[in-house]
């Protein structure tokens, strides 16, 4: 029998960023669409944030829209900040997508112009996630962020082992954001709740669980090695009874440093959350 284990709500409020049309998962972008959009008038909307599309599909996009609540987009610039004045222009001609987020890569030395592109183009409400190297997430990186209002992408995972930082790689970036105040969004290898191995691929992946423990205890004042032991947990029912015990106010703190992870599966996250009893009710 699953033990119930009452977990704020905010906890995984909008958590769910669906990246159905991505790798591994590579939905068909029409049925993506209105899967998504199904899922908005059930009691999965809650947990669900964007919809993440690349800008060189937009034109696929388009002709997936129908009627309705405008889509709640996250857009993909593979092209960099040279992509923004185009990103900007279909989203704004488009009245059936509703654009909450732009990802950009860039490198920490291109970072100053990025922000100054962003500033000029960008409208307010619309939140800039950039994708930095692992390499270049340093104090001073986070900083240049910081400053400029930017939030900072982490991949954690991919289709080579390589893409997959460690316990050590992944705790210093959540560490530097925490202390110097940037947002964060995670993608790739998260749809399980806790750290595992994957059977099939040898790959070790971070759990979304993990993740939210290991950000509370950066926001508690611990280091490198604490953060790292939380991301490093495979017993899914120690993280579980950790992650409930997070109170409404570190879980709202936790969140507004930790804003969401892109998955291309829903159901696989939520059933994660079912089964360790994290969720009141069942939303599917």
């Amino acid at each position: 029998m699953t033990e119930t284990r009452t977990a704020p709500a905010r906890l995984f409020a909008g958590l769910l960023d669906d990246a159905a049309i991505f790798p591994p998962g590579n939905a068909a972008l029409p049925e993506a669409v209105r899967a998504h959009q199904d899922r908005r008038s059930t009691p999965l909307a809650p947990l669900l944030g964007p919809f993440i599309c690349s800008l060189p599909r937009w034109a696929e996009l388009s002709g997936a829209l129908t009627g309705g609540s405008p889509l709640p987009l996250a857009l993909t610039l593979p092209g960099g900040a040279d992509d923004l004045p185009a990103a900007i222009a279909h989203t704004r001609a488009e009245p059936r997508v509703r654009l909450l987020a732009l990802e950009v890569p860039a490198s920490a030395e291109r970072l100053a112009d990025l922000a100054a592109i962003v500033d000029r183009q960008v409208p307010s409400a619309v939140h800039t996630y950039v994708e930095l190297p692992r390499s270049d997430v340093t104090a001073a990186g986070v900083a240049t962020l910081a400053g400029a209002g930017l939030r900072l992408k982490v991949r954690t995972g991919g289709l080579v082992a390589s893409a997959f930082p460690d316990e050590r790689q992944l705790a210093g970036v959540l560490v530097a954001a925490v202390r110097g105040g940037v947002a964060f969004k995670l993608t790739a290898g998260l749809h399980d709740p806790v750290r595992h191995r994957d059977p099939a691929t040898g790959f070790e992946h971070h759990g979304y669980l993990n993740v939210l423990l290991a950000t509370a205890r950066a926001l508690n004042g611990e280091g490198a090695d604490g953060v790292a032991a939380a991301l490093a947990d495979a017993d899914g029912t120690r993280v579980a009874a950790a992650v409930a015990g997070i109170d409404d106010t570190l879980a709202e703190r936790v969140r507004h440093h930790f804003v969401s992870f892109g998955t291309c599966s829903i159901t696989e996250p939520v059933d994660g959350l079912l089964r360790h009893g994290l969720l009141p009710e069942d939303p599917r």
